[in-house]
């Protein structure tokens, strides 16, 4: 008796007459408004797409695993395409062939024939991203827009309590921006990490508000410079008030680091 395949397969397949191809793509965020294509705007996505549209036509637009927003950097995002069964880019050669169209500000790591089933958005059941601090006395003209300066110390200790504490599955509409989605969110992973100078801020989940990571992150820094006692931000997440948690820091200094796909035959990034 024949097994029928997962009900994903069906729901996540290309149109007719196209395949899936997925890529890992990276990108440094400064010159664009982020992944997602707006009216007048650069946009990855865009950029993306108009590179598919020199190698053939009938190439769908691209859709990748998060949607950065403006400044945001990308080491490793997962994308898939659907592409016309007349598409002849080998896939050994696709990567090097779309880079040959795409600007240094952005480029193809890897490509291929995606898994069944494979949705680079949907089927992703873990997101990640790094924030950078340059903690040092002077800032460093090439980490501009890199990573957010902080000249002065930080209290490493302090700031990874209060991490523990915004550490898991809670309403997190004290750290979003303008959201209209509901809040509650499983924060997997929120950990600083020190080194020397630049110190990393790693988080993890499966989905995030809006600016909810730039969010936390200002919320630590204040952790980190004494201005909020750990112990407090406790009374911040449950207070659900957005004047009370972290200014957002800048974009610039945030990266999407990787994602996970859990499914059978889909590999992680």
């Amino acid at each position: 008796m024949d097994v029928p395949p997962p009900a994903s397969l069906h729901r996540f397949r290309p149109p007719d007459g196209h395949r899936r191809l997925r890529l890992e793509v990276a990108w440094d965020g400064g010159p664009y408004v982020g992944w997602q294509s707006q009216p007048g705007a650069p946009s990855v996505q865009d950029t993306l797409y108009d590179a598919f549209g020199h190698l053939g036509p009938g190439a769908l637009r691209p859709v990748a695993a998060g949607r950065t927003d403006s400044g945001v950097h990308a080491e490793a995002m997962p994308v898939h395409v659907d592409v016309p069964g007349s598409f002849r880019i080998p896939a050994e050669r696709l990567a090097r062939a779309l880079n040959a169209w795409l600007p240094p500000s952005v480029a193809v790591l890897e490509a291929g024939d995606a898994p069944p089933g494979f949705h680079a958005r949907f089927s992703c059941t873990e997101r990640r991203y790094v924030y950078r601090l340059l903690v040092q006395p002077q800032r460093h003209p090439l980490w501009q827009g890199r990573a957010l300066h902080v000249p002065g110390p930080l209290d490493l200790a302090a700031m990874n309590a209060a991490a523990g504490r915004l550490t898991g599955t809670h309403d997190f509409a004290a750290f979003a921006t303008q959201e209209d989605r509901q809040t509650v969110r499983e924060l997997r992973v929120l950990r600083v990490v020190p080194g020397a100078p630049v110190w990393e801020v790693q988080v993890a989940g499966e989905s995030f508000l809006r600016h909810m990571v730039r969010g936390l992150v200002g919320t630590l820094l204040l952790c980190g410079q004494g201005r909020l006692s750990p112990d407090r931000v406790s009374e911040v997440l449950a207070g659900r008030q957005r004047s009370q948690a972290g200014a957002n820091v800048p974009a610039g200094g945030l990266y999407f680091t990787g994602a996970s796909y859990a499914e059978p035959g889909h590999r992680q990034a």
